[in-house]
């Protein structure tokens, strides 16, 4: 055994996981290097256990008690690598906190990641997710990652095409049975960088902030062009209006995933529900706001339990103190329910359940 690991038995997760969920381990190993990894699943009944690996907790649903191994990426690090022609190649530790991440490139002089500025969790659980806000996802600047690989004990590069990424989706949610342990992550940011305002409520939010006085613009693009640090300030102030700081309420940010349906299911829809919020993808589909459906439902602001609809964004479920892991559960299938049965469509949980 590596001479700097611990294993902890029968530990409390709550202080783990975003929803403030009070489950617990069987065994909890803090990895702090990675050759902590070989280090304990080379012991035979250790490695014979389920395995859980945690980064930030923030995209998962602890629904009970985890009867197995919790490996908590807790590594640290970042750097930027050299080449990369166009692009600046920044490398990451999967422990590195997502949104500490994103303002250090910042403080780098570096865009490209400010689309996604304030989304918990960590840099390693990016890929996993294919996180994505604004009209950006991870799979749009990732370069490529480092991942153990358990069945071979050895440590191995993947590309995006081996990342299979999808919306919200990639091989690691696909093919959880192959067990690869994220070690870290590279990016490759544009040095030619230019703002991605695709989402009007972004454009908009920037345009009132130029419009008070923001004028630090980037160089050669005129007054109207915003730089990176100003795209995420505008990201960050419309997220802390709409979602819930886990620090004070627990929560996973959005539950549900966006859906996307074919045009002719949305063009009928719209001629029943002409205020339907809806995004033309570039194969045609429409991808539809979850949260204006759950709304139309009249689930914002209710509660089942303990567990209830955040009352400024109705895609959030929080805990209000005490939920279990089945309160959520129970209300999301409720929140279901109710959506198929109006709209005809399904929504689909963003967190893992567990």
């Amino acid at each position: 055994m590596h001479s700097d690991l611990v294993i902890s038995h029968d530990f409390s997760l709550r202080t783990l996981n975003t929803f403030g969920i009070d489950a617990r381990a069987r065994h909890y190993a803090r990895i702090t290097a990675p050759a902590q990894l070989a280090a304990v699943l080379a012991d035979p009944p250790l490695a014979a256990l389920p395995r859980l690996v945690l980064g930030g907790g923030s995209n998962l649903l602890l629904t009970g008690d985890f009867d197995g191994l919790v490996l908590h990426m807790a590594t640290s690090g970042r750097e930027i690598l050299p080449g990369g022609g166009e692009h600046v190649l920044v490398r990451a530790q999967a422990g590195e906190n997502w949104h500490a991440f994103v303002e250090w490139t910042l403080a780098q002089g570096l865009g490209g990641l400010e689309n996604l500025a304030l989304i918990p969790g960590t840099v390693g659980a990016a890929p996993i997710q294919n996180i994505g806000a604004y009209g950006l996802e991870t799979k749009d600047v990732f370069h490529s990652l480092t991942a153990f690989d358990p069945a071979s004990g050895e440590m191995v590069t993947m590309r995006a095409a081996d990342c299979r990424f999808g919306y919200r989706d990639s091989v690691f949610k696909q093919h959880p049975e192959r067990g690869l342990i994220i070690v870290d992550v590279t990016f490759a940011l544009p040095r030619a960088w230019r703002p991605n305002l695709r989402y009007a409520e972004l454009a908009n939010e920037l345009a009132n902030e130029l419009a008070s006085g923001l004028t630090n613009t980037v160089a050669g693009q005129g007054a109207a062009v915003p730089t990176a640090r100003q795209v995420a300030d505008a990201v960050i102030a419309i997220r802390r209006r709409k979602l819930p700081d886990p620090q004070v309420i627990g929560n996973a940010g959005s539950f549900f995933k966006n859906p996307v349906v074919s045009a002719a299911q949305c063009a009928a829809l719209l001629e029943r529900y002409p205020a339907l919020v809806h995004h033309r993808q570039e194969d045609g589909s429409e991808k539809l706001a979850a949260g204006w459906l759950i709304d139309q439902c009249g689930w914002k602001g209710k509660s089942l339990g303990a567990a209830g609809v955040y009352p400024k964004q109705a895609l959030v479920l929080v805990n209000q103190g005490g939920a279990t892991g089945a309160d959520v559960q129970r209300l999301a299938r409720a929140i279901q329910a109710d959506v198929q049965e109006r709209f005809g469509v399904l929504l689909e949980p963003e967190p893992v359940f567990v």
